[in-house]
């Protein structure tokens, strides 16, 4: 039998005193509420916490005819008048309430508690220490298991990643079984913080000890190496962990696909493509938006109105706002018929043409000097219910003014100084979408 069942077995044949002073029952059941206006204290209640100790506070956490939402409320009191009793309220008396609101399923009450023995600079402990004080206060091996797993999810809340995986270490050596949510949660939360070295090596611990591991904590890890831009390696750990038993799904996928997307690195997105046909993955909505998403902005229009047409062939959802990235990069590229017959397949398809698709457009054609037809889509677009707002204002004054056609810029600025706008010159954007070319932030890797 290992020292830590010896040291539980122990626990369990101790004999419990009773509980000290039953005239605190009284006190506890007076306390007011956290939201009620704060009171001084009577010569009472002053005197009956002068007569506290730290073995009799224990005792009185500890006393089962006492309920856990009391004993907190009792606790929280304590620490309010820290200065009436003679002691400092210890780590021993904070685990023993921890217990309590883990057995009475108070998880967000316990939680709360432990943070302020791991985040407070007054009262924080080390793991270790912890970890000790443990084997003392708690009897029952379920809520053992469930308090060291409660560590490593505030550790994860607290972004205190060494003491998580310290804690980690520890529960596996003394055989507790670590819950599956929670070391996706650590994992994710690490990864989240910029950690993504501790993140891999998490990954390899959880191996190493036999943990099941999940997809979850898989994909957390890929999506912090995609974020640092390191695709080819993220690309290198999927299929690792693919030969280990741990299957990458979409959303594994569409991480690395978006990142190679963003950063135009289409030599390594032919990879994960193969990676993704090797595992059986076949791309979804998400996938098809994050390539479209990269193709228009680096100039492979062609290959994302393919792409639209693959989505229609497929019976996927192909949303406005895609249509609008590929037109506005047909209108960036001078190829204007290519934007007007993308244009007609969206009535076609019956995909709704919103104000930022006419814009887009307008703005394409006003390029190119054809304002009769810019003023046919105008047209068609108030129609439709769509007014023009400053910008397209702005887009079409310009085209007039460039085909030297005055009359129309005048009532063009007559219209807007009545509508409280000014004509005040071309912007880059219209409604989040970037109307020039933009250059990705990283094209290696």
């Amino acid at each position: 039998m290992s020292f830590h069942n010896v040291l539980r077995t122990l626990k369990t044949v101790k004999v419990r005193t009773q509980v000290p002073f039953q005239e605190f029952s009284e006190l506890i059941s007076a306390i007011p509420s956290p939201s009620a206006a704060p009171k001084p204290l009577n010569p009472t209640t002053i005197t009956l916490l002068s007569k506290l100790n730290p073995n009799s506070l224990h005792l009185i956490l500890s006393e089962p005819t006492l309920s856990a939402s009391k004993c907190l409320v009792f606790f929280n009191f304590l620490l309010k008048n820290q200065s009436f009793i003679s002691f400092k309220v210890d780590l021993q008396a904070h685990l023993t309430l921890i217990c309590r609101l883990i057995r009475a399923r108070k998880i967000t009450h316990a939680e709360q508690v432990f943070k302020s023995i791991s985040v407070d600079q007054n009262s924080r402990y080390p793991f270790r220490a912890i970890a000790s004080c443990v084997e003392m206060c708690c009897l029952e091996p379920v809520v053992e298991a469930k308090l060291f797993n409660l560590m490593l999810k505030v550790y994860s809340d607290i972004k205190n990643f060494d003491g998580g995986l310290e804690a980690f270490d520890y529960i596996k050596s003394i055989g507790i079984q670590i819950d599956e949510r929670t070391c996706n949660f650590f994992s994710v939360a690490m990864n989240r913080a910029g950690e993504v070295e501790k993140g891999i090596d998490f990954l390899y611990r959880l191996f190493d000890s036999g943990t099941e591991v999940s997809v979850y904590s898989l994909t957390a890890v890929v999506e912090g190496m995609c974020r640092n831009g390191e695709i080819r390696r993220s690309r290198g750990l999927v299929q690792e962990m693919s030969g280990r038993g741990i299957k990458p799904n979409i959303i594994t996928f569409n991480i690395m696909v978006e990142a190679c997307a963003k950063r135009w690195n289409f030599s390594e997105l032919d990879l994960i493509f193969l990676l993704m046909e090797k595992e059986g993955v076949a791309f979804d909505v998400k996938t098809y938006e994050f390539l479209i998403d990269g193709f228009t902005s680096s100039g492979k229009v062609e290959e994302a109105e393919r792409l639209v047409g693959e989505m229609h062939d497929k019976g996927l959802k192909v949303k406005t706002h895609v249509y609008n990235l590929i037109i506005n990069s047909y209108c960036r590229k001078g190829s204007l018929e290519s934007a007007l017959s993308l244009f007609s397949k969206m009535a076609e398809r019956s995909i709704f043409q919103n104000a930022d698709t006419y814009w887009f457009l307008i703005n394409g054609v006003c390029k190119v000097g054809e304002m009769g037809l810019a003023m046919q889509y105008v047209n068609e677009m108030q129609n439709k219910g769509f007014e023009l707002d400053n910008l397209d204002c702005n887009i079409l004054v310009d085209g007039f003014r460039n085909k030297g056609m005055t009359n129309e810029v005048f009532e063009l600025q007559a219209l807007m100084e009545k509508k409280g706008s000014k004509a005040n010159g071309f912007k880059q954007k219209k409604n989040g979408y970037d109307l020039m070319r933009k250059q990705p932030a990283v094209h290696n890797n």
